[in-house]
């Protein structure tokens, strides 16, 4: 029967493939079909999944040339086992026998008993000349970025380039969002420091705080909804949006219900928040944020699709809408590195055009004198600035309402966090009020 060790392998291996085939790398780990334990086996498993996929474009260089026979090729599986291998020998600090053994046995575990002398050959190849990574002049594979994405982002933020792919590939922090109906940063971080868990005061952000590695459901006062995981560039919304009690609120696009519950935690006495999305899974989500954070009141949940309005809106307007659109997730890849695999250039045009259709069809249900706030996790101005632009040339009681924040940059309109600035993932944030 096949080690623990093994069985981690194994189920890291497959997690890797199943993103080669087009899924996101969440889904892949939700239910791996090869049993490992939980605690320290399950947080293996994690580091070995993420970072494979991190550092794909790197590791598959140093495949290739570990290979006597470079043009060979394999199947996806013993391939992805093979990267699985060398992540541990470059990236962690596991004995190098123990890497190969493991690795070698988990060929068992996968089917491939046919490929154990080949993995057990590139490894050790790999062990003889550690420093092979350090002979590629091209930064994609150095960086472990797609080609097109490093020339978007040098095309967008040619000064901020190199600064944004080293942060796409760090491991970001634990980011928690402090449940200020309930109790206080400085009142929390004692509370973790009495648990043991070192943490500390995001640099921005009143209702930040940043930790190491912990499980979710350990942290303590999380089921009760003391305190939510949210990322410290993210909650700038309530700030931003600035609702009043007593007025409508829409957040249009809100699974899993974060930033909605954000707004609730700040703003007690609202007139209505209305969450909306587009599946009955994903509104399902909002109601269980909702439901942990003792605030299922506090919302109205509707499954509907934010384009057409028409199917769920009352009809009565809204003093302030958000506009979580949907896009690229560039802003967000250290925490989600498939993205790099999964997006295509042509993702962007098809988003845009979503993007476009969102503010067109959310902006008659706003108020005049409304606030209309547009957020991306993306920095791409394709998807931030250049359609926020396009939208106020074409809307005549459209205006912007600048406004600076202590990190990022000013994007005319907008403003931009850039990934690893104070710690932040990447976000872009326009607030746009309707003239009278």
């Amino acid at each position: 029967m096949a080690s623990e060790a093994a069985r981690i392998r194994a189920a890291a291996t497959r997690a890797v493939v199943w993103v080669g085939q087009g899924h996101t790398l969440d889904r892949a780990l939700a239910k791996p079909p090869i049993p490992v334990g939980e605690g320290r086996g399950r947080a293996l498993l994690q580091e070995l999944a993420y970072g494979v996929v991190r550092w794909r474009r790197l590791l598959d260089h140093l495949y290739r040339r570990c290979l006597s026979a470079p043009g060979r090729t394999l199947d996806e599986t013993a391939h992805a086992l093979i990267l699985v291998g060398l992540y541990q020998l470059k990236f962690l600090r596991v004995a190098p026998h123990a890497a190969v053994s493991e690795t070698v046995a988990a060929a068992d575990c996968l089917g491939r008993s046919w490929a154990k002398p080949l993995v057990n050959a590139v490894l050790r190849r790999y062990l003889r000349d550690p420093g092979m990574a350090r002979e590629s002049r091209t930064q994609g594979v150095r960086e472990s970025h797609p080609d097109w994405l490093i020339e978007a982002f040098a095309k967008d933020w040619p000064s901020w380039r190199d600064e944004i792919l080293r942060a796409g590939n760090e491991i970001p922090p634990l980011a928690l969002r402090v449940n200020v109906r309930r109790t206080s940063r400085d009142a929390y971080l004692k509370r973790l420091d009495l648990a043991g868990i070192k943490a500390s005061a995001a640099a921005h952000g009143p209702d930040a705080i940043l930790a190491g590695p912990h499980p979710v459901r350990e942290i303590p006062g999380f089921p009760e909804g003391d305190v939510s995981v949210q990322d410290a560039g993210a909650q700038w919304v309530p700030l931003l949006l600035d609702p009043r009690p007593g007025e409508r609120v829409l957040d249009a696009c809100a699974a899993p219900g974060g930033k909605t519950a954000h707004i609730a935690e700040h703003t007690p006495a609202l007139g209505a928040l209305i969450a909306v999305d587009i599946t009955p899974e994903r509104a399902a989500l909002i109601e269980d944020t909702f439901a942990r954070l003792g605030l299922a009141e506090a919302v109205r949940v509707h499954r509907g699709d934010a384009t057409t309005p028409g199917d769920w809106w009352d009809g009565e307007r809204f003093h302030r809408i958000l506009v979580d659109a949907p896009c690229s997730g560039t802003g967000v890849i250290r925490r989600h590195p498939d993205i790099k695999w999964l997006r295509r250039p042509d993702d962007l045009g098809r988003l845009r055009i979503l993007q476009e259709q969102l503010l067109r069809s959310l902006w008659p249900l706003l108020a005049p004198g409304g606030t209309l706030l547009y957020v991306t996790c993306s920095v791409l101005h394709a998807e931030n600035r250049e359609v926020v632009g396009a939208f106020l040339k074409g809307m005549t009681d459209a205006q912007e309402v600048p406004f600076t924040l202590p990190v990022g940059h000013a994007c005319n309109p907008g403003w931009q966090i850039l990934p690893g600035e104070e710690q932040m993932d990447g976000f872009y944030y326009a607030r746009l009020r309707k003239v009278d």
